[in-house]
């Protein structure tokens, strides 16, 4: 495991993160969204960091990672999006007009986020349109689990789904870095230290 793999892993439980947060409270932590919905356009990065903006962009997702691979704070509920988004990448890879069927609907969405703004709700049903039209026709389905409530919103919903398009997108950025899946098993330990000394930095860069 090293450091790119492991921000890019980040966003994967970050998006995962963000989806349970909205589904179990109606809201989520706006920086780590906006970062979230931003990487979902940026296709040509240089740098991993750079996808989310900068590695403060993934910090939610940095704690996550921490706290998953940890018994006392791992939230089994968002353990288990993460482990789905990242089986549910690799059903994508082997259906190429869905990956292009996809693409074309990012790119679509780019136009309204110019127009818009990245965190307007209609940039959010847009890409859970997006979501619903291919990802949510594979399997395995990403099972989210929280306050009815919340989750009878439009809007609610058009931000979960937002948020697990994003965790796809890092998805298939890790899996482009060499993750894969047995990393999860055996390296977590790795994994947690790699994001401590992540978290560690961004707050020095950040200066709090």
């Amino acid at each position: 495991m090293n450091e790119e793999r492991v921000l890019a892993l980040a966003g994967v439980f970050q998006g995962a993160a963000l989806a349970q947060q909205m589904a179990t409270e109606g809201r989520c932590d706006e920086a780590a969204y906006e970062a979230s919905i931003a990487s979902v356009f940026r296709i040509d990065s240089d740098t991993v960091a750079g996808v989310y903006g900068n590695v403060a962009g993934v910090r939610r997702g940095l704690r996550t990672l921490v706290n998953q691979f940890e018994e006392q704070t791992r939230d089994v509920a968002v353990m288990r999006m993460g482990v789905t988004v990242l089986r549910l990448e690799r059903s994508l890879s082997r259906h190429r007009a869905l990956l292009d069927s996809l693409h074309d609907g990012i790119v679509a969405t780019q136009r309204q986020v110019e127009h818009f703004g990245i965190t307007h709700p209609n940039v959010a049903a847009r890409l859970a349109e997006v979501y619903a039209n291919t990802l949510s026709t594979l399997k395995p389905r990403v099972m989210v689990t929280g306050n009815p409530t919340h989750l009878q919103q439009k809007a609610n919903v058009d931000r979960v789904r937002a948020s697990l398009l994003a965790a796809v997108r890092s998805a298939v950025l890790w899996h482009q870095l060499g993750g894969r899946q047995w990393h999860m098993l055996f390296q977590g330990k790795q994994t947690a230290m790699l994001a401590r000394g992540l978290l560690t930095g961004s707050t020095l860069d950040n200066g709090f």
